[in-house]
């Protein structure tokens, strides 16, 4: 029998908002309303000093049904290069780590494999670069990393791809066995114009719905917007 799975991904630029004040309660809350069981973050960490989480540890576990899953190399950092996957209290994680790939800029992804309510899951968080010639590079190295793993499962792929049409970059997807999710311009959040941020799944998955989450709150709250998909796994 499937299970019904809420996923997300959010750029939420250090938790500054368009007021131009950090308010990384005002991000938490923004992850309440949207209510998904599993997020992707970006933009997580500070990129200077002691590069610590712009969501404090506590707060967010204290304030969200969510917690992170383990990559903080860094004793303050709850993500790796600003990507952090959240996951509800009590969905099991069995893997998590980092994924090599070619980089100009300090940008990079995470990987974790997960167990819903008994049914596996692959969960990957990406921050692409600007360049088109990069994103191609990465997002082939992407597809390898999820072509080398023996384990054969769903597998969705969010994050802020920074690529403005469905060509390009994203034409790497035409050859493999995952596709592009169909959603919301959602940046930038006072205009939308581009669909920088993106959810691949593979063709296992069954997707029910999909949208950017617009409030009061995320309209200030980042100058990306949210978006999710409801989907059905296993």
């Amino acid at each position: 029998m499937s299970h019904a799975v809420k996923v997300a991904t959010y750029n939420i630029r250090k938790a500054l908002g368009l007021d131009q004040h950090r308010d990384p309660a005002r991000i938490l809350s923004v992850l309440n309303e949207i209510d998904a069981d599993i997020v992707t973050l970006q933009e997580v960490d500070r990129r200077f000093g002691g590069r610590v989480s712009a969501l404090p540890l506590a707060m967010l576990v204290a304030e969200t049904p969510y917690v992170p899953v383990p990559l903080n190399f860094r004793p303050a950092a709850i993500g790796w290069h600003g990507n952090a996957i959240l996951v509800r209290k009590g969905i099991e994680v069995r893997l998590a780590k980092p994924i090599d790939m070619p980089t100009l800029e300090p940008r990079g992804a995470v990987m974790a494999e997960l167990s819903v309510n008994g049914h596996p899951l692959r969960v990957i968080g990406v921050h692409l670069d600007l360049s088109g010639l990069w994103r191609r590079k990465q997002i082939r190295a992407l597809l390898a990393a999820i072509d080398a793993n023996p384990l054969h499962m769903p597998t969705v792929m969010m994050g802020d791809f920074n690529q403005w049409s469905d060509s390009g970059a994203l034409s790497e997807l035409a050859f493999h066995h995952h596709r592009l999710v169909q959603t919301p311009k959602s940046s930038h959040t006072s205009r939308p114009e581009a669909c920088l941020d993106c959810i691949i799944v593979s063709h296992e998955v069954t997707v029910t719905a999909a949208d950017c989450h617009i409030s009061a709150l995320s309209k200030q709250a980042s100058d990306h917007l949210p978006i999710w998909v409801s989907m059905q796994i296993g």
